[in-house]
């Protein structure tokens, strides 16, 4: 692995952690034993640049696993629910849902940074632009689907910040519950 990457994927985890700002660039040096000649060479603007940066990465890697999980089932339905039972089986193996979620630093960086608070965006638009081309080949077209992807966004990242709040997968487990009612909507 280069030494971008390595920045790329260590401080990823980091943030995913302890937050943006629970992070400090020695930490981050230390964990991939560079200089910060290094890491500036990589990243010019420093560790708002490698932040945007992994979430570049974290909205390549969620977008594709769920491109695969949506390719793979014959609607929405489906494709919804076996997502959510990936993150459930996750949360109770491990405890935390890591890779799929970056609501904290949304809320920890968005409002101090437009660049920061576009990337987060991206994912977001990504997400529900998946969920509704889906609803879409289901027969629910236009804003129909558009609302119900937002919905299904929306309930879904809430859902996982409430299992880590929580240390519990139920609300994941609920979110799978009424994800069909949803649906259903014309």
């Amino acid at each position: 692995m280069d030494t971008k990457d390595l920045l790329i994927e260590t401080s990823t985890t980091l943030f995913r952690l302890k937050g943006y700002k629970g992070v400090g660039l020695n930490e981050i040096l230390k964990a991939c034993d560079i200089t910060k000649g290094g890491l500036y060479h990589h990243f010019p603007n420093g560790k708002e640049e490698l932040l945007i940066a992994c979430l570049q990465s974290m909205n390549e890697t969620i977008t594709n696993d769920i491109v695969q999980i949506f390719k793979r089932n014959p609607s929405a339905l489906s494709a919804s629910q076996e997502m959510i039972e990936k993150l459930i089986r996750q949360f109770d193996q491990e405890g935390t849902i890591a890779g799929y979620t970056f609501s904290s630093i949304v809320s920890e960086m968005a409002s101090l940074s437009e660049s920061v608070r576009t990337a987060c965006y991206s994912l977001f638009a990504r997400m529900q632009e998946i969920y509704s081309n889906k609803l879409a080949e289901d027969g629910i077209l236009g804003e129909a689907a558009a609302s119900i992807a937002l919905m299904m966004n929306a309930s879904i990242e809430g859902a996982i910040m409430l299992c880590i709040a929580r240390k519990s997968s139920e609300p994941l487990r609920t979110v799978l519950q009424e994800l069909p009612k949803l649906l259903k909507m014309p």
